[in-house]
């Protein structure tokens, strides 16, 4: 009997009967007459011995080698579930998916009977016009950041859509879009704003010079612009024709369909967006921001 220096009242081969026998450290600990506050001790001393404890189940009602077969064997949780003959619920299905991931058990090949192979396009959805207006802020957003600038939303209600921090301080940006030309072929881009406290059906009025400082313009085609307020001061609407100096980039891979588009040259970073932004130290063929139609960019 092994009881050196220790004041217990059983020995190693009675904790090693006492293990080999009982599913749990509670149980254990009854069949050596002890409290169940005495697990930690008994634990101690189970490892010192090394005694297997994998048929262990606690509360539960299988053991690791029954998880352990039941994975190896099942081709989905259901099966697994319903090999350890548990009712297959929200809480038990966690419970077994995680001492499975305890154990570490190859779950790799468990899959729901639901579950359909992925299809081999994962994402072909056709672009939809519309939606260039809801998409514009993020552009501007990935445009400015692309740069080096820092980007924050402000809270509304504001008159410019982003803040954006530049080498000459922070500008104050309000994105506009134009999804479709007109029958011409022109890009006809509303840029003033409705009054909160008016309806929809409400004229627009320009927006004050001393409120924002730019205007990001994205077209349907992927043309991007960033024109000073000052430029575009009183207006409401411009053909962005009449704009092209303040072009700065082509997006035009986003608006397609997947398809090879035109072959026009692309442009760079203009003189007045590397004026104004802070780059001049920057060559403007390697910084600008311009996605060819197939999927090259710069």
């Amino acid at each position: 009997m092994d009881t050196t220096g220790s004041r217990r009242t059983w020995t190693d081969a009675q904790l090693a009967e006492a293990v080999a026998s009982s599913p749990s450290w509670r149980a254990v600990a009854r069949a050596l007459g002890l409290k169940n506050s005495s697990t930690g001790a008994i634990r101690r001393h189970a490892t010192r011995l090394g005694l297997d404890t994998s048929h262990f189940t606690g509360q539960r009602r299988w053991t690791d080698q029954q998880l352990r077969e039941a994975v190896a064997g099942a081709s989905c949780w259901a099966d697994v579930i319903a090999d350890l003959g548990v009712v297959d619920n929200g809480a038990e299905r966690v419970r077994i998916k995680g001492h499975a991931v305890r154990l570490g058990l190859d779950c790799a090949h468990l899959k729901s009977p639901q579950a359909k192979e992925a299809p081999v396009d994962v994402f072909n959805e056709p672009v939809r016009p519309e939606m260039l207006r809801y998409s514009a802020t993020a552009l501007a957003m990935a445009w400015f950041t692309l740069r080096g600038c820092s980007v924050a939303l402000p809270i509304e209600p504001q008159a410019y859509d982003l803040l954006v921090t530049t080498s000459g301080g922070i500008q104050r940006v309000q994105v506009k879009s134009c999804a479709t030309p007109s029958k011409r072929g022109y890009w006809h881009v509303g840029i003033g704003r409705r009054p909160y406290t008016l309806d929809k059906t409400a004229g627009k009025l320009p927006y004050d010079p001393d409120s924002i400082d730019l205007f990001f313009i994205v077209l349907g085609d992927g043309s991007i612009y960033v024109v000073p307020s000052a430029v575009l001061a009183g207006r409401t609407s411009i053909s962005a024709a009449s704009y092209a100096p303040y072009r700065v980039g082509d997006a035009s891979s986003l608006m397609q369909d997947g398809a090879p588009g035109g072959a026009g040259a692309p442009q760079g970073v203009s003189a007045y967006a590397r004026e104004f932004l802070g780059f001049r130290g920057f060559d403007p063929q390697a910084f600008a921001f311009d996605v060819y139609p197939r999927g090259e960019a710069v």
